[in-house]
Formats: structure tokens, C-alpha cells, sequence
């Protein structure tokens, strides 16, 4: 029996990230696609609950059922679940691939990401892939190989429980792409600046502009593997507990 691959974005069911996803799967097992509507970019995990669902099938062949919600990308695999998948687990969800890099602090931005850690909730084997080039246009041709690859592995080997993968890879030519670096997540922040305007009818509104800030220099981060032409895979796990502050906390009196 083919494996069951689920497969989703949040640039939205007719980006060309996800068409080039799609694409490298398809070889590779049964293929569900659920995806956003509309591009649903930085929605981290967000999720519905103020209006229903209503999916659209664009596309069902034998091996091959693809829809899509008006929702975000978590929405995607929680709907996907509990209706056309009903009770079948797939073995592999897939998220991507992004335009856009979903590296360092990005990762919890990610609607890319969202969906993967999402499927890691549910002890389902997923993968986030993303391509550091914003442009709705961009190649992802450099990528596909290694993307199989990571595909394939998971697929045979499986991956820690409620642990997925974060890819990101570098838009260089694929000739410059040195390999892949299983790595750290890169210690960085954002800072936003308001431009402030004034609408025809004399409304104000604004726009945010983001500064990313790298506070990273070491060689074992996912930062430092894109700038130096790694694809750079990254361990994600949904437990935020800081485990060396438990018992810091504890020793105060306050928390006793």
C-alpha cells in the first residue's frame, strides 16, 4: 500500500511552492492536498473558530484529492483529518514549500511551520520546507533532490515523537548548494517600525516594517548553514517548557 501523504502551505493552494511540493511527492505515495484558499502567510498557529468550513475538491484522480478551505494552514490539517481523511492517519504531512525563509525566530511566525508542528501534535511524521526567496515566481528547482531525499528518509525511518523537521533552503544556484546541516535554530528577534499615513478621506492608518536582527555567530545554526549554502534542517518540538528554570523557580519561596 502507498504511504499517505497529506499535504498543505500557507502561501495559499495555488503558489508555486506547493505545485512544486506537490509535484516531488507524487511519486512517492498517495497524495491529499488541503490547503488555504488564499495565501495565509505569518499566521503562526492560528486557528477558526468563529465560522465554518467549506472545501472545494479542484482535483480527485485515483492517488490523488486535492481541495482547499477558506482557513489557515493548521485550520488545513485539522479539517483534513476530521473529514476527508475521516480515520485514516497519513504517514507524512507535508507543509510548503514557503516563499520565504522560515529560519531562526521565524520559525514561530510560520504558518509554514504551524502546520508541520501541528501534524507533530497528532504523532504524525511532518516536514516544513521553505526557500529563502520571497518571489512568487522563485526557482525551487535547486531544492527538489534534496527535498526527496528528506522525503524519503522520514518516510523509511520515521522521526522522533512529536518532533518535526524545519528545512529551509538557500535560493543559490543548485551547483553552489554544498549539502544539507542538521543544525540549531538561530537566536534572533524582530523590531518594527510604524509608517504612519493619512487615507484620501483623511483616516490615519500605518504600515509595520520589520528589522530582522541575527544575534547568532556560531557555526551550528540554521542562520549561519543558509548564508554559507546549506540546506539547513532543524529539530522542532511543540514543548516550550524551559526545563533548566523548573527548578529555579521552585527554589524561590515565592513559587514554593
Amino acid at each position: 500500500m502507498l504511504p499517505l501523504i497529506l499535504i498543505t502551505n500557507d502561501d495559499g493552494i495555488h503558489a508555486k511552492g506547493i505545485r512544486s511540493l506537490i509535484e516531488i511527492a507524487k511519486p512517492l505515495g498517495e497524495i491529499v492536498v488541503m490547503a488555504p484558499k488564499k495565501p495565509m502567510s505569518s499566521k503562526s498557529h492560528a486557528i477558526t473558530t468563529d465560522a465554518p468550513f467549506r472545501i472545494k475538491t479542484l482535483q480527485k484522480e485515483e492517488n490523488y484529492w486535492e481541495c482547499h478551505i477558506d482557513g489557515t494552514p493548521v485550520d488545513c490539517v485539522k479539517v483534513a483529518m476530521a473529514s476527508i481523511l475521516q480515520n485514516r492517519q497519513p504517514d507524512l504531512i507535508l507543509s510548503g514549500i514557503n516563499h520565504g525563509v522560515n529560519a531562526s525566530i521565524n520559525t514561530i511566525y510560520s504558518g509554514t511551520m504551524a502546520a508541520a508542528i501541528e501534524g507533530s501534535i497528532l504523532g504524525i511524521n511532518s516536514i516544513g520546507f521553505s526557500l529563502t526567496d520571497f518571489d512568487a515566481d522563485a526557482d525551487f528547482s535547486q531544492g527538489e533532490e534534496f527535498i526527496r531525499q528528506i522525503i524519503q528518509d522520514v518516510l523509511q525511518n520515521g522521526l522522533p515523537q512529536n518532533v518535526c523537521l524545519n528545512v529551509n533552503i538557500p535560493a543559490a544556484a543548485k551547483a553552489d548548494i554544498k549539502g544539507m546541516k542538521v543544525c540549531r535554530q538561530g537566536k534572533a528577534y524582530w523590531t518594527e517600525k510604524a509608517h504612519f499615513r493619512e487615507d484620501p478621506y483623511g483616516r490615519d492608518y500605518f504600515w509595520i516594517e520589520g528589522f530582522f536582527h541575527n544575534q547568532d555567530t556560531e557555526t551550528d545554526t540554521d542562520t549561519w548553514a543558509l548564508e554559507n549554502n546549506y540546506i539547513s534542517i532543524v529539530p522542532v518540538q511543540h514543548d516550550f517548557t524551559s526545563y533548566p528554570s523548573l527548578q529555579l523557580l521552585k527554589n524561590r519561596v515565592l513559587y514554593a
